[in-house]
């Protein structure tokens, strides 16, 4: 474990202490090479292991690593024939997929920069990426997305538009033979670590999205410590992990990255809706998601006992797996838990766990905060989620929980060769060789956050133990004063509110007002057994003033409330007749909720909460 260092400033009068701690790096050589050398040592020193698994038509193959290099080379040469140069910019608008993996290294061999961009994205969001990173070719996977691209195309000067549906590969694959392979190695072998390896674009909540800088040695610093304290996941016998997140997301692109490093099997599922199927069928060791999904899994589970009749036994099952993680913090629980423990293991949390695929023992959490009780849940059930803290920014995580090193509740300590500070004002400032160079194109952005001596401004608020142990406690931005003077921070009320198995989203309202008061929207998952278990009708639309439905989540707010004092407590609460989604523009791709949108769309709605 990695020796940390906590630096306390004395109290300024009148201000917070500013806090500082750092987690110094095992390995201080310098990055060498690039990403694209993880796939050429693993096809020649280990070109029979299996490096993915790829779904199609409803059955997994196997891709060796040399078949993997063979691939590669053949679409790079593809793309090179095709005159993408050293140094372009080629975009990437796919779901999560195999074929996604093979093209963002495509692009890396032939010495170009990938940009992702949502498969969701709008045609304007889009037109924003392609013509501010100047992305000179585009492949993206539907039809769809092709209808869009025409649309842009007196705007957007593309020289290649590919598209997965018509076969993008083998058109690649067949366009690349005249390439020789020196030329190919000529380009792979071009960038360093200081070179540009990918565009990541932030997800625009706040304003138009900014092209993250990050350099080949970014992702490297990232991976070097993270698979280094990772090593319970990365390491393990028969590792494997199956995606689900975009890889448009920098969380899931990392994780893909780290996979090929460390000789992970990857595999790839498209969208949610298959997730359970493909869990089961790929059998991961370890997974990452949002909160979102750990969630879901948990009440579509609640709801299915009670609709079977075992409602109250998941009740108590899910109360002593939370005893029980609760008790392994502070020591080895009693006799009595154990036993209980064990005999729901046998009635309940193994079923849980074969959701998850039957061998996946951890999951990596991100993106906003999970919850300590659903924390407890999954632990307690066998699957510890190991939340962590990180930006497009920062190439992903800056601090994550660890498998020797866990607290519940809070994100984790600096990844090895970082530092994270909380200044004055509450905002954390975070430093490591994972932070980016700046937003492209885009000086006067970049020196909002980013000073001359590396401290990146995140824009979050937070606070750091005794122990180097983080927890995040809002956006600088998002805090709500009332007219009475009092500073709000919503995230923790909509945290414990969202905990709720009834409740989809939220969001918490006051800034300027007498009092706080929130948005509510319902979860149709959790929404129709209960429905159904109390004879009502099902329709969000139809149960928005129903009492027993309000006494509901009027229970989720009072139990929200005893995380503030009263200044700060909900007072009021509006239940929206249909759910936000990203389709609507209302949350990002990432599911954070877009609040300036919101605002605006429901402008009205917070207006008569404070008339009546």
């Amino acid at each position: 474990m990695h020796g940390s260092v906590a630096v306390p400033t004395p109290e300024r009068a009148g201000r917070r202490p500013v806090r500082q701690f750092e987690t110094p790096r095992t390995n201080a050589e310098r990055p060498q090479g690039n990403l694209s050398d993880d796939v050429v040592r693993n096809g020649t020193r280990h070109p029979d292991a299996v490096s993915f698994s790829s779904s199609r038509d409803g059955t997994w193959y196997d891709v060796t690593a040399a078949e993997f290099l063979t691939q590669v080379r053949a679409v790079a040469r593809g793309l090179v024939a095709s005159g993408v140069g050293t140094g372009d910019r080629v975009a990437l608008c796919s779901r999560t997929r195999y074929e996604w993996t093979l093209l963002d290294y495509a692009i890396w061999f032939a010495g170009a920069v990938s940009v992702p961009i949502y498969e969701t994205s709008s045609a304007e969001q889009m037109e924003w990426i392609l013509s501010d990173s100047g992305a000179s070719a585009l492949v993206v996977e539907t039809e769809a997305h092709l209808g869009q691209v025409d649309a842009l195309r007196d705007r957007v000067p593309l020289k290649h538009v590919w598209c997965l549906a018509d076969g993008a590969v083998d058109e690649l694959i067949a366009a690349g033979s005249p390439v020789p392979e020196q030329e190919l190695e000529r380009r792979r072998t071009t960038a360093g670590p200081d070179d540009l390896a990918t565009l990541v674009y932030t997800s625009g909540s706040t304003d138009r999205p900014k092209g993250c800088v990050l350099t080949h040695g970014n992702f490297m610093v990232e991976l070097g410590a993270a698979l280094e304290e990772l090593d319970a996941l990365f390491d393990a016998e028969e590792a494997a992990t199956l995606l689900v997140l975009p890889l448009a997301h920098v969380f899931a692109r990392v994780v893909q990255v780290g996979a090929v490093r460390s000789r992970v099997r990857l595999g790839h599922s498209p969208d949610v809706v298959g997730l359970v199927r493909d869990l089961q069928e790929f059998r991961p060791t370890f997974v990452l998601a949002v909160p979102r999904v750990f969630e879901k899994v948990f009440t579509r589970a609640s709801h299915e006992a009670a609709a079977d009749g075992r409602g109250r036994l998941f009740a108590r099952a899910a109360e002593t797996a939370i005893a029980y993680s609760r008790a392994l913090e502070e020591g080895t629980p009693g006799r009595w838990l154990r036993l209980r423990h064990a005999l729901f293991d046998r009635l309940v949390y193994g079923r849980l766990r074969e959701v998850w695929g039957g061998r996946c023992r951890y999951a990596v959490s991100g993106g906003a905060p999970l919850g300590e009780r659903l924390g407890h849940f999954y632990r307690g059930i066998g699957l510890t989620v190991l939340e962590g803290y990180g930006l497009t920014e920062t190439t992903a995580a800056v601090t994550v929980n660890r498998p020797d090193a866990l607290k519940i509740g809070t994100v984790g300590r600096p990844l090895g060769g970082t530092a994270v500070r909380v200044a004055d004002d509450g905002e954390l400032h975070v430093r490591g060789g994972q932070v980016c160079a700046g937003y492209w194109r885009n000086k006067e952005a970049t020196e909002r956050v980013l000073g001359p001596d590396g401290w990146l401004r995140t824009g979050d608020l937070g606070e750091i133990d005794d122990e180097g142990f983080l927890r995040v406690t809002g956006r600088m931005k998002e805090i709500l004063v009332t007219t009475g003077g009092k500073n709000v921070a919503p995230t923790l009320l909509e945290d414990r509110l969202r905990a709720h198995p009834l409740v989809s989203q939220c969001m918490v309202v006051g800034d300027g007002r007498p009092f706080v008061a929130a948005l509510v929207t319902l979860d149709e998952d959790a929404l129709t057994p209960w429905a159904a278990r109390q004879g009502k009708p099902s329709s969000a639309t139809a149960l928005v003033d129903d009492p027993d439905l309000r006494a509901e989540v009027q229970a989720a707010v009072d139990d929200a409330n005893l995380s503030v004092s009263q200044a700060e407590a909900i007072r009021k609460f509006v239940i929206l007749p249909a759910d936000w989604t990203e389709d609507q523009g209302l949350l990002t791709p990432s599911l954070k909720v877009k609040r300036t949108v919101v605002m605006s769309r429901f402008h009205q709605t917070v207006e008569d909460l404070y008339q009546r």
